[in-house]
């Protein structure tokens, strides 16, 4: 990989840090923003959830945008919106009342900042290399940047939320003015993203033949991101307000104890994406095994009421997560021609944010109940997802397929896309 192009590729990072420090960083304060607005648990839940709601509706409007117009051109006036949806809400929560509805509203500005700003990362960082090794690199630390982001945000949050409550809001905006910087002056797009888009008419007959073409991967993976992220934000929500209302752990060690699984996650990301280079296979396998990990460590926790174990069981589900994530990024973005790439990524990244947005309102009403039903709840759907990824992507079946179908939708990414079908 060229020294340059890895100058890139961190300005790139900052991108995903800086919008989960965003969102994952409310986390740890969600009880006490419950406390001080006196609201329920589920209205506090839908802080993370309209964040997570429009950037699912705008995504794919910011995907074909960015295959259109250009990456950048997309990405920093999404986090300039994302940098004044900060603004918006730490203004309401210091000087109204009854803030509770501003912040939902400035909420809706950064997920429409976000809609523009990280899922239009992985086409860009697929547009700047041609070898795939670099390519699932790349992305590798891409994943890293965003796991790594979700490791410290229950810190910084429990931190700045020490001083003022809404603090964390105020910050938003001083991360996105960071991110712009970096990807303004460090981030070199391809040359081949200033030629001439195609009229929209004939894109939209090249994305719906490559669509049709790939359909039953695509639609796997789609639901295997949505279905991690759900069980990851609805876990995170929970263990949230059970540190806080039955083992009476807030605050700053409340935010170290959040991060635990999450550096799982993170570590086991980093190693993946550097592990899988060219093989298809390889990240089948790993994507299969990690949810499979993820699913049996969930329901194990059943077993026992004790922390620690509770927290050692969440560490080995941050680490099945983290070996996937990277693979379906990989998959995704090589398995697809640079043209539709924006665009097709873009829905997988909606459907990311479909697991968030319903993750902790679902958590939070069964959470009412019985707690085991949380760790049924996840392993059952984390299991489903597994089954997918089993029998959906199926590279060591079909390689070397080929044929008039498939030749002119898989372009660069011919070892993917018979693979998968």
């Amino acid at each position: 990989m060229e020294s340059k192009k890895k100058l890139d590729l961190i300005s790139l990072a900052s991108i995903p840090l800086v919008m989960t420090l965003g969102n994952s960083m409310l986390i740890p304060v969600l009880p006490s923003i419950e406390k001080k607005l006196h609201i329920s648990s589920f209205q506090v839940s839908m802080i993370i959830t309209v964040y997570s709601i429009v950037a699912i509706i705008l995504i794919p409007i910011a995907g074909y945008l960015s295959d259109r117009l250009g990456r950048k051109k997309v990405i920093i006036p999404s986090l300039i919106i994302a940098g004044i949806g900060g603004l918006v809400t730490g203004w309401a929560s210091w000087k109204m009342n009854d803030p509770y509805y501003i912040i939902l509203a400035g909420r809706l500005l950064q997920g429409i900042g976000s809609a523009g700003a990280a899922p239009v990362v992985l086409p860009l960082v697929g547009d700047m290399f041609d070898d795939e090794k670099d390519v699932s690199s790349g992305l590798g630390l891409i994943e890293t940047s965003n796991t790594f982001g979700k490791v410290m945000s229950p810190i910084v949050g429990a931190i700045l939320a020490t001083f003022i409550w809404h603090l964390p809001f105020w910050f938003i905006p001083i991360f996105c003015l960071i991110s712009i910087g970096l990807v303004f002056f460090l981030v070199k797009t391809p040359k081949k993203e200033e030629q001439a888009p195609p009229a929209f008419k004939k894109f939209l007959r090249s994305f719906k033949k490559t669509f049709k073409n790939n359909a039953k991967w695509l639609i796997a993976i789609f639901a295997i991101g949505g279905i991690i992220m759900f069980v990851l934000f609805g876990v995170l929500f929970y263990l949230s307000t059970t540190l806080e209302e039955e083992y009476s752990i807030n605050g700053i060690k409340k935010g170290f104890v959040l991060a635990i699984p999450l550096l799982a996650l993170s570590i086991s990301s980093y190693i993946a994406g550097k592990k899988i280079g060219q093989s298809k296979s390889l990240m089948k396998w790993l994507t299969f095994g990690g949810i499979m990990l993820l699913a049996f460590s969930i329901l194990s926790v059943t077993f026992t009421d004790g922390l620690f174990f509770l927290l050692a069981i969440l560490f080995v589900s941050g680490i099945g997560i983290g070996s996937a994530l990277p693979c379906l990024d990989a998959l995704i973005t090589e398995g697809i021609e640079k043209e539709e790439r924006g665009t097709i990524t873009s829905l997988y990244s909606s459907m990311r944010f479909v697991g968030v947005a319903l993750g902790p309102p679902i958590y939070a009403i069964i959470m009412k109940s019985d707690h085991s039903i949380v760790f049924y709840t996840s392993a059952g759907v984390s299991l489903f997802a597994a089954l997918l990824a089993f029998f959906a992507i199926k590279p060591e079946k079909e390689k070397g397929e080929k044929g008039e179908k498939g030749k002119k939708e898989e372009g660069p990414a011919k070892p993917l896309n018979p693979a998968l079908h």
